[in-house]
Protein backbone atom coordinates (compact mmCIF):
# COMPACT_ATOMS: atom_id res chain seq x y z
CA UNK A 1 0.00 0.00 0.00
CA UNK A 2 3.05 2.62 1.24
CA UNK A 3 4.40 1.89 -2.38
CA UNK A 4 1.13 3.32 -4.00
CA UNK A 5 0.95 6.32 -1.94
CA UNK A 6 4.42 6.77 -3.16
CA UNK A 7 3.56 6.52 -7.21
CA UNK A 8 0.86 8.64 -6.59
CA UNK A 9 2.97 11.45 -4.57
CA UNK A 10 5.40 11.53 -6.93
CA UNK A 11 2.52 11.77 -10.44
CA UNK A 12 0.97 14.82 -8.41
CA UNK A 13 4.31 16.42 -7.96
CA UNK A 14 5.57 16.20 -11.43
CA UNK A 15 2.26 17.45 -12.97
CA UNK A 16 2.13 20.28 -10.22
CA UNK A 17 5.63 20.81 -11.22
CA UNK A 18 4.94 21.08 -14.78
CA UNK A 19 1.95 23.35 -14.35
CA UNK A 20 4.28 25.81 -12.06
CA UNK A 21 7.06 26.04 -14.30
CA UNK A 22 4.59 26.76 -17.45
CA UNK A 23 3.12 29.68 -15.29
CA UNK A 24 6.56 30.90 -14.24
CA UNK A 25 8.05 31.14 -18.08
CA UNK A 26 4.81 32.41 -19.43
CA UNK A 27 5.23 35.27 -17.52
CA UNK A 28 8.82 35.80 -17.64
CA UNK A 29 8.38 35.81 -21.32
CA UNK A 30 5.35 38.08 -21.09
CA UNK A 31 8.07 40.45 -19.01
CA UNK A 32 10.31 39.80 -21.50
CA UNK A 33 8.88 41.19 -24.07
CA UNK A 34 7.18 43.98 -22.42
CA UNK A 35 10.98 45.09 -21.34
CA UNK A 36 12.52 44.03 -24.97
CA UNK A 37 9.97 44.86 -27.49
CA UNK A 38 10.11 43.49 -30.88
CA UNK A 39 11.66 44.93 -33.72
CA UNK A 40 9.83 48.78 -35.03
CA UNK A 41 10.67 50.80 -37.89
CA UNK A 42 12.86 53.29 -35.99
CA UNK A 43 14.87 50.21 -35.04
CA UNK A 44 14.98 48.98 -38.76
CA UNK A 45 15.59 52.48 -40.23
CA UNK A 46 18.75 52.29 -37.37
CA UNK A 47 19.99 49.02 -38.76
CA UNK A 48 19.56 49.90 -42.71
CA UNK A 49 21.42 53.43 -41.77
CA UNK A 50 24.05 51.31 -39.93
CA UNK A 51 24.53 49.03 -42.98
CA UNK A 52 24.81 51.92 -45.39
CA UNK A 53 21.51 51.85 -47.14
CA UNK A 54 19.40 54.95 -47.12
CA UNK A 55 15.78 53.58 -46.19
CA UNK A 56 12.68 55.06 -47.89
CA UNK A 57 9.84 55.49 -46.34
CA UNK A 58 8.23 52.88 -48.85
CA UNK A 59 11.10 49.88 -47.98
CA UNK A 60 10.38 50.42 -44.47
CA UNK A 61 6.64 49.73 -45.20
CA UNK A 62 7.29 46.98 -46.83
CA UNK A 63 9.99 45.20 -44.60
CA UNK A 64 7.66 45.92 -41.56
CA UNK A 65 4.47 44.03 -44.03
CA UNK A 66 7.03 41.27 -44.65
CA UNK A 67 7.99 41.09 -40.81
CA UNK A 68 4.35 41.15 -39.92
CA UNK A 69 3.02 38.47 -42.31
CA UNK A 70 6.05 35.85 -41.02
CA UNK A 71 5.09 36.86 -37.33
CA UNK A 72 1.07 36.23 -38.05
CA UNK A 73 2.05 32.96 -40.17
CA UNK A 74 4.05 31.55 -37.44
CA UNK A 75 1.35 32.18 -35.38
CA UNK A 76 -1.21 30.82 -37.20
CA UNK A 77 0.70 27.40 -37.03
CA UNK A 78 0.75 27.18 -33.41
Amino acid sequence: MSMIWVILIAVVALIAGVALGFFIARQYMMKYLKENPPINEQMLRMMMMQMGQKPSQKKINQMMAQMNKVSDTAGKKK
